[in-house]
């Protein structure tokens, strides 16, 4: 997807410089599942740029490692806050603001020097990504184009062989972060869900699953498509804080929701 003139001009309607910003989607995990875009995107750029928690290696690097040039300059863009604080607080948002700031004007000044910066981004850049934060900041000042990639959603329900909606059947994506409330409303309206950012919010998903009919159809999905990739019934799942690369899948289509298809799911590791 490439900027419109409205979007990345400047005084004459050319961009500032010639440096050209990428977000790059790289898929589930798998490395295989990186589009060809992607892969050649990342050989020719000039500087490539990925986010990571502060001490932690970055999952988006580790998937197109291969790819890159044993010279290329890369930029780390290390969160200063994940967890630590609460999303809805001050401090956490003020904090994050911050970084997303100093990380577009990092990414400014290579492009400005006439660089082109590809940004990792683990799925898609424009879902749920943090690449969207530098995107709004950036898009106006240099040229930019977002190579789309494979969703982790895609990726768990493709590992679990289950066709999640057909038909008239209405797909909800829901945050695992909203009340038990909002989740019972907006699953009760609904043939077939994604549920994200799982986490320590596990137990809360699973009330509010339970409270719409919908837990013994649900599926816990973990890691899909990388090493330790983990498949299971949610309701044979312990209330333990779920890793990062989780998911909760709802199919829709009733063929895929008949007992034996989901009893002959086994766990996989």
């Amino acid at each position: 997807m490439r900027s419109t003139p409205e979007f990345s001009a400047s005084s004459g309607g050319q961009p500032l410089a010639s440096g050209r910003l990428y977000g790059v989607g790289t898929g589930p995990g798998d490395p295989e599942l990186l589009t060809l875009k992607a892969a050649r995107v990342l050989a020719e750029a000039d500087v490539v740029a990925w986010f990571a928690k502060a001490g932690n290696q970055s999952n988006a690097r580790r998937v197109i490692s291969e790819h890159l040039r044993p010279d290329q300059p890369e930029l780390a863009l290390y969160y200063p806050v994940t967890t630590e604080l609460h999303r809805h607080s001050s401090g956490y948002r003020d904090a994050i603001a911050e970084f997303y700031k100093e990380s577009a004007e990092r990414l400014a000044a290579e492009l400005s020097a006439g660089r082109s910066v590809a940004v990792l981004s683990e799925g898609d850049p424009l879902f749920f990504g943090s690449w969207m934060h530098l995107h709004v900041r950036l898009r106006d000042r240099f040229e930019v184009e977002v190579i789309p990639g494979v969703t982790g959603m895609a990726g768990g329900w493709s590992s679990a062989g289950v066709p999640i909606c057909q038909g008239d059947d209405v797909l909800t994506i829901l945050p695992g972060t909203l009340a038990e409330d909002a989740l019972v409303d907006r699953l009760s309206r609904c043939e077939a869900a994604v549920i994200m950012k799982v986490g320590r919010n596990l137990p809360r998903i699973r009330a509010a699953l339970a409270r719409v009919g919908l837990l013994e159809r649900a599926l816990y999905v973990e890691r899909a498509t990388m090493a330790g990739e983990q498949i299971m019934k949610l309701i044979e799942r312990d209330d333990r804080p779920a890793p990062y690369f989780s998911i909760v899948l709802i199919p829709g289509w009733a063929e895929c929701t008949h007992p034996v298809t989901l009893d002959a799911l086994a766990v996989r590791s």
